[in-house]
């Protein structure tokens, strides 16, 4: 019986939309936050316009804001601007995603709510920072692929650059605000204050890059697009199989020596002065890839799995969404696709959390919310407001 949750005595005010916000404040409620999102009053957060639509309900809103309580509150009303100061001294962290000096022309900036509780954590993400020169342009995932560099890498031999198939600038970014967030509660125990956290999805796209920098910085190198193939190792790459695309990644000289002698048969492979080296192999690439996919052509992929792991090597199937919700493994042993009922959508399926804490686990707590679904009960343990006030404040459009 799990007798703590991870996170269970930090509260959050959580003022993030769309993706890379709330993907984190989703996170941290998973892992025992109490996290209320607050939302426009009447609109809610636009990403409740995004589809697919279960019953009018979008269910993209619904897997990114589960674990979180909801209420509706319009920041630019002096008396919705009041309220959430008042919030403000009752909670922990803070989190928005708008662009950087919003929160500063509404009153309600880091300045402002230090100044209310010195223990605050205020967590903004934006497309570029909340410093620099470009730190007021609109931010967009696409932006940030591109002008991070991940579409430079991206994309088949000699063709475009390619956008990665799903959002990582909001994701990466997501998880750093949450990397960022976490940190800070800890560093306020050292030193009993709160703190600003600054993320930005193109310095989230930046640093996935790893080894691109690095060969540049080395030697000038700009990498060029290679389809799946990885510019330091080879083998290391898909092939195609009678059936569909495999993974075959010698990450080292054993491996690959391994692979040519007990699954190929090939020992000229490793004598070849082409691909002795995995230097050599990386300068000769085609031509190994070549030789190796007229092997591969001869198997099914679960053949050519099976060999491989038979041997020790890393090899795996290029599986399509379709597949990994049904792999034993993933989305049974790990638990990846938990269900939840949502009160208008019902039992859906979700993305699950990544991180497992043994003794302390994430997991859902609550369905996304509805529409200003808690406001009575946020309003009334905060703020102390009742029903006749909480009535005006509606009429109002104040919440």
């Amino acid at each position: 019986m799990i007798q703590h949750r991870a996170l269970e005595d930090v509260v959050i005010l959580d003022l993030t939309r769309v993706v890379a916000g709330p993907l984190s404040s989703s996170i941290l409620g998973d892992m025992g936050a109490r996290v209320i999102k607050i939302e426009i009053p009447e609109r809610g957060d636009d990403s409740r316009q995004y589809g697919p639509y279960v019953n009018g309900e979008s269910a993209y809103f619904a897997m990114l804001n589960r674990s979180k309580e909801g209420i509706t509150l319009n920041l630019k009303s002096q008396k919705g601007h009041d309220m959430f100061l008042r919030m403000v001294k009752k909670a922990d962290v803070v989190l928005e995603n708008y662009r950087p000096g919003v929160m500063d022309k509404l009153g309600l900036g880091y300045d402002t709510l230090k100044k209310v509780n010195d223990q605050i954590i205020y967590g903004e993400v934006s497309g570029f920072g909340s410093f620099g020169p470009y730190s007021q342009r609109p931010g967009y995932d696409i932006l940030a692929q591109a002008m991070g560099g991940l579409m430079s890498l991206t994309g088949p031999k000699g063709g475009d650059p390619t956008r990665a198939g799903c959002a990582m600038g909001d994701v990466l970014a997501g998880m750093n605000l949450t990397i960022g967030v976490l940190a800070a509660l800890h560093a306020r125990k050292l030193t009993g204050k709160g703190q600003k956290v600054d993320v930005a999805l193109v310095d989230s796209i930046v640093v996935s890059l790893e080894n691109a920098f690095t060969r540049y910085w080395i030697n000038g190198e700009i990498y060029k697009r290679n389809g799946n193939a990885y510019a330091a190792i080879t083998p290391y790459d898909t092939f195609k199989a009678q059936d569909g695309m495999v993974v075959i990644a010698c990450g080292n000289q054993h491996l690959y020596e391994k692979f040519c002698n007990e699954i190929v048969h090939k020992p000229e492979w490793i004598t070849d002065e082409r691909f002795s080296t995995n230097f050599l192999r990386c300068e000769h690439r085609d031509e190994l890839e070549e030789l190796i996919e007229e092997w591969v052509k001869k198997y099914t992929v679960n053949e050519i799995v099976e060999k491989m792991l038979q041997h020790g090597i890393p090899a795996g199937p290029v599986y399509d969404v379709s597949q990994i919700v049904k792999d034993e493994h993933i989305a049974k042993a790990r638990n990846m696709f938990p269900i939840m009922d949502q009160p208008k959508i019902g039992k859906m399926h979700v993305n699950g959390d990544a991180v497992k804490l043994m003794d302390t686990p994430a997991c859902i707590t609550k369905a996304a919310p509805l529409l200003g679904e808690d406001n009575e009960r946020v309003y009334k343990e905060f703020l102390n407001l009742g029903m006749e006030e909480l009535k005006i404040l509606k009429t109002e459009k104040v919440i």
